[in-house]
């Protein structure tokens, strides 16, 4: 992994979050329990703090990063989504910011809200609890109802999952030539029950 101090600040990962090997973490930078950091990531704890609340998920290539006393603040079972860049604002709990999305300092994210794929959040945007932003710039679309909200927080759980199935079984190996004969797929219900 490229876990790596800063000015004598070293980073505080819970045992139970995954980091990928290729993600990049740096100096002040406090990740929870059951967190899954996706390949590729990068929080930067330089300027100032990045935190990451139990639960969460930062996929592939996100970048998280703050301003100088600004933190930048994921809540719980917060989800960031791929390529997202978020920088020294607030994620409420158990927020989605979608694919590509940017999110800018001192935004403000509330709980349960819902930021679309490839949104630009401006400095000082301030999204309510339960709400869904979209555009470029971002504007508040409309309140989200719980069927919404109940299928983001299966996602965050399915990452929670896979968090300690990489723990368990993800390992370097070399690429066969062609696929086995009888090859299975993934079991995706060991961490995406269709029951639930």
């Amino acid at each position: 992994m490229a876990i790596f101090s800063f000015e004598g600040v070293v980073p505080v990962i819970h045992p139970s979050a995954f980091i990928h090997p290729t993600a990049a973490v740096i100096g002040d930078v406090r990740i929870g329990p059951d967190c899954y950091i996706g390949p590729g990531a990068s929080l930067r704890g330089d300027f100032s703090a990045v935190v990451v609340g139990a639960g969460c998920n930062v996929q592939d290539n996100a970048v998280l990063h703050g301003t100088p006393y600004l933190d930048m603040v994921v809540e719980a079972d917060g989800h960031i989504g791929h390529g997202a860049v978020i920088h020294s604002c607030r994620i409420g709990r158990n927020a989605l910011i979608g694919i590509n999305a940017v999110v800018f300092d001192g935004a403000s994210i509330g709980d349960d809200s819902i930021v679309a794929a490839m949104a630009f959040v401006p400095s000082g945007f301030v999204l309510p609890p339960r709400h869904l932003a979209a555009g470029v710039p971002a504007r508040v679309i409309r309140p989200l109802g719980d069927v919404e909200i109940a299928a983001k927080a299966k996602g965050t759980l399915a990452y929670q999952r896979l968090a300690g199935r990489c723990h368990l079984s993800l390992k370097p190996c070399a690429p066969l030539t062609e696929p086995e004969p009888g090859r299975r797929p993934v079991d995706i219900t060991t961490f995406w029950p269709e029951d639930e």
